[in-house]
């Protein structure tokens, strides 16, 4: 019987809370019986196979002690190989698939997703299309834009930008990102680009949106397997007085369990015509985004208007906490993520039509150069 591997952590503003993620999933797989091999991608961006019942604490510095250096090996066969030591050789773990629990960077923008499907082991969560498209917020909002679901205006910002079609206040994001990283509010178009110069997080890209104060967040999540269910809708909460203008990285995951202890109104104090168009708008975005495994959809909203505003691929902690109507065990969960992983891989390459014949007929390359 091969194991199931939880890989988090990675090369991102969100590796912490990547960490968490995984170990909450790590832990509860080993509270029921089940095999789990731990994978901690590190910020340098190496693998390591860890203890999975280790806590948070043991990874402050880094790899922890007594880890087993990894290497991703694609082709047939591929997959994880532990170095051996002077006593053994290398071994490859034999894993079943992988719960991925990376937050942003390249464990959710597609390509951790790819290295996997070229090694061959299936993973939960999203494709690369799926991840790449979830993580890049000017493509998202074109898509949306396309598929007539309501969102507000989202416009590259560059240097060169001298106009936008909207007027301020503005909020800039890194076009690239999440968790409300590096997003700043600003008065004008001339601070929005300044910010260009001076935000380490705009440096491969930035959007620009307009700033609305009275629009709330409301989230929903959606999960594919066993069949799309989705959540119950959640009132995100500012921590404490000194709130920012926006909801901020502190409010959503500085609290010891990610996103599974931050402030909120669960379920959310709606009316039921405004919860089944949120439920309509996620089953819509659902379709057109190809969402896998357990995704959270965001929206902003008042008493009269409603928009789509982005998707988190991998949310904090799987949203583990938002599935209370009908409740979802954590455990249960897991393995329907790990169920459709196994049963529904992201991706099958196919060498079907490279079957010579071009080659064949090509005679010379150096003739053909000359």
């Amino acid at each position: 019987m091969r194991d199931v591997a939880v890989l988090f952590g990675g090369p991102s503003p969100e590796h912490d809370v990547s960490v968490l993620t995984g170990l909450q999933a790590a832990h509860e797989l080993l509270r029921a019986g089940r095999r789990v091999i731990g994978i901690y991608w590190t910020k340098m961006g190496t693998f390591v196979e860890i203890d999975p019942s280790l806590e948070a604490g043991a990874f402050v510095d880094g790899a922890p002690k007594g880890s087993t250096p990894l290497t991703l090996s694609v082709g047939e066969p591929g997959g994880f190989v532990a170095e051996g030591g002077r006593l053994r050789g290398a071994r490859t773990l034999e894993i079943d698939a992988i719960v991925l629990c990376t937050h942003g960077g390249p464990g959710e923008d597609g390509t951790l997703q790819g290295a996997l499907d070229l090694a061959g082991i299936p993973y939960t969560g999203p494709s690369v299309a799926g991840a790449a498209l979830g993580m890049d917020k000017l493509a998202f909002g074109s898509v949306m834009v396309g598929a007539s679901i309501p969102s507000l205006p989202r416009v590259q910002l560059a240097e060169s930008t001298t106009e936008v079609g909207f007027g301020g206040p503005y909020i800039v994001k890194p076009r690239f990102g999440g968790s409300s990283i590096g997003i700043d509010v600003v008065a004008d178009l001339d601070v929005a680009v300044a910010r260009l110069g001076v935000n380490v997080h705009l440096a491969n890209g930035a959007v620009l949106e307009p700033y609305r104060p009275d629009l709330a967040d409301l989230q929903i999540a959606v999960r594919t397997s066993p069949t799309r269910q989705l959540s119950a809708v959640e009132r995100p909460l500012r921590s404490g007085a000194g709130a920012g203008e926006i909801l901020g990285y502190a409010d959503k995951y500085v609290g010891g369990e990610g996103m599974a202890s931050a402030p909120r109104e669960l379920p959310a104090q709606i009316s039921e015509a405004r919860r089944a168009e949120i439920e309509s708008l996620a089953h819509r975005v659902a379709e057109v985004t190809g969402i896998r495994g357990v995704t959270r959809i965001d929206f902003l909203a008042n008493d009269d208007e409603l928009y789509v505003n982005e998707i988190n691929t991998i949310p904090g902690s799987l949203a583990r906490y938002l599935f209370i109507e009908p409740p979802v065990p954590f455990l249960s969960l897991l393995d329907d993520l790990v169920a459709e992983a196994k049963s529904a891989p992201t991706h099958r390459y196919s060498v079907a039509g490279a079957d010579g014949l071009v080659l064949r007929g090509a005679a010379s390359i150096a003739a053909k150069l000359a």
